[in-house]
């Protein structure tokens, strides 16, 4: 190998910057930082990667590009990102999510209730996988609360969108898990461990912090929230066998079967309603599926052009341990975050380079994709520009930026990051399986 490429080239990292002009700008520019299509941003930046090596015919460039986009931890992904919103479709079709809403509510103690909206947050979204779904699940009940109270609407919200970052964080079936494990080659109830070990302390101080701030506040309500135990049993198994390290394959298939029979079972859904619900979970998977295959070919042809070399080389030059390469990795997806807006992609992007970068310093795997979900969930919380908040401040009918200083979980959650990279904590056993063991 030669000089050159082992230093890399900065400018092969040109489509990046592309990338983010277009999606940034675009955002600034029309006031919606959702206007620009990710995947068009994608496949332009893309374009802007094929320019580069005219040394190499453009057959060749394509090969790269087909072999980024078609590796197999790609298309693993792909096909759970499909299994995954196979499951979510079909329960929510049938009624669990709103079971699990009503089931918690059910339960509280009339001056635990926002605390207790930030348990069910938790519960709510690492069952479901989804910190947006958690949000517009329970954020009308959490503006109901901040009604009958008398307390700001934008500290209960605070307390349902740090809730909805909990699980969007840890979920077996958040798209984030997924992403982070597979470009890591670690499995998923591993990471889960790592990562529930580190943010455990953020979610314990968040539920001290938020009964002390409300216990001056009291609600009378007789409101009756009904629901189906039944209905709450295909999460149940979903989380319980996720757990349990049951392949992820066999474990969502049969949470998609078990959400069927409950719904056809309690007449909810027949056959054909499950089978739409089938369809319409995995359609809203298509467009995340079709940028990881881009951003994958993308990230391949940068890799050829010399860019993840630059980055490495860059990054030699600055850290001199295992600890500098973890800040580099946090600090990494963090700025990719929040740019994008976006955690998966965040993750999509950055993961490849992480995984890098583990390699490169010896980072256990289960670390690095800790990393990598903690950090990109840290910012996709508090982002006023992010779809949490945006969902989270259109509910309630207030500015995004005045929810802001409530995120205790977001904020503490970063905190513990740091403190999890700076004293190497948890303390684990060497553990590298390869990914051809987890699927």
């Amino acid at each position: 190998m030669s000089n050159k490429r082992e230093q890399g080239s900065a400018l092969a990292l040109l489509p990046l910057g592309v990338f983010l002009v277009l999606f940034i700008g675009s955002g600034i520019i029309s006031g919606d930082f959702y206007k620009m299509s990710t995947l068009v941003a994608f496949i332009i930046s893309t374009g802007v990667a094929f320019l580069f090596n005219r040394k190499v015919d453009f057959n060749t460039k394509m090969e790269v590009f087909c072999k980024g986009g078609g590796n197999k931890d790609i298309i693993l992904m792909l096909i759970i990102f499909l299994f995954a919103g196979a499951f979510s479709g079909v329960a929510k079709a049938m009624g669990g999510a709103d079971s699990v809403v009503n089931l918690g509510l059910s339960v509280l103690p009339a001056n635990l209730l926002v605390t207790g909206l930030f348990v069910i947050g938790c519960f709510i979204s690492i069952s479901m996988g989804t910190s947006v779904g958690t949000i517009a699940a329970i954020g009308t009940i959490g503006v109901a609360i901040a009604e009958k109270t008398g307390m700001p609407s934008a500290l209960v919200l605070g307390a349902v969108v740090g809730g909805a970052m909990f699980g969007d964080n840890l979920s077996m079936i958040s798209d984030t898990t997924i992403a982070a494990t597979r470009t890591q080659g670690c499995e998923m109830r591993d990471k889960f461990k790592v990562n529930f070990a580190i943010v455990l302390p953020a979610a314990i101080v968040t539920i001290i912090l938020l009964t002390v701030m409300t216990r001056g506040y009291v609600v009378n309500t007789n409101e009756t929230y009904t629901y189906e135990i039944v209905k709450v049993l295909p999460y149940i198994f979903v989380l319980v066998g996720a757990i349990l390290g049951i392949n992820v394959f066999f474990l969502l298939g049969g949470g998609v079967l078990f959400a069927g029979v409950v719904g056809i079972a309690t007449g909810s859904l027949d056959l054909f309603g499950v089978i739409g619900a089938i369809s319409d979970g995995m359609s809203g998977m298509f467009e995340l599926c079709m940028i990881s295959v881009v951003v994958g070919g993308m990230v391949e042809l940068i890799k050829f052009n010399g860019g993840i070399d630059f980055i490495l080389n860059f990054i030699q030059k600055r850290i001199k341990n295992k600890k500098g390469a973890e800040f580099g990795i946090a600090a990494l997806v963090s700025i990719v975050d929040l740019c994008t807006a976006n955690n998966t992609i965040a993750i999509v992007i950055a993961g490849p380079l992480a995984k890098d970068i583990a390699d490169e310093y010896e980072i256990d795997l289960r670390k690095s994709a800790s990393i990598l979900d903690i950090f990109s969930s840290v910012w996709q919380g508090m982002i006023p520009y992010g779809a949490q908040l945006l969902t989270a401040a259109g509910i309630a009918g207030i500015s995004p930026f005045a929810i802001i200083k409530y995120l205790h979980y977001p904020i503490l959650m970063f905190v513990c990051g740091i403190i999890a990279i700076g004293f190497g904590l948890p303390k684990m056993k060497s553990s590298k399986k390869k990914l051809e063991e987890i699927a």
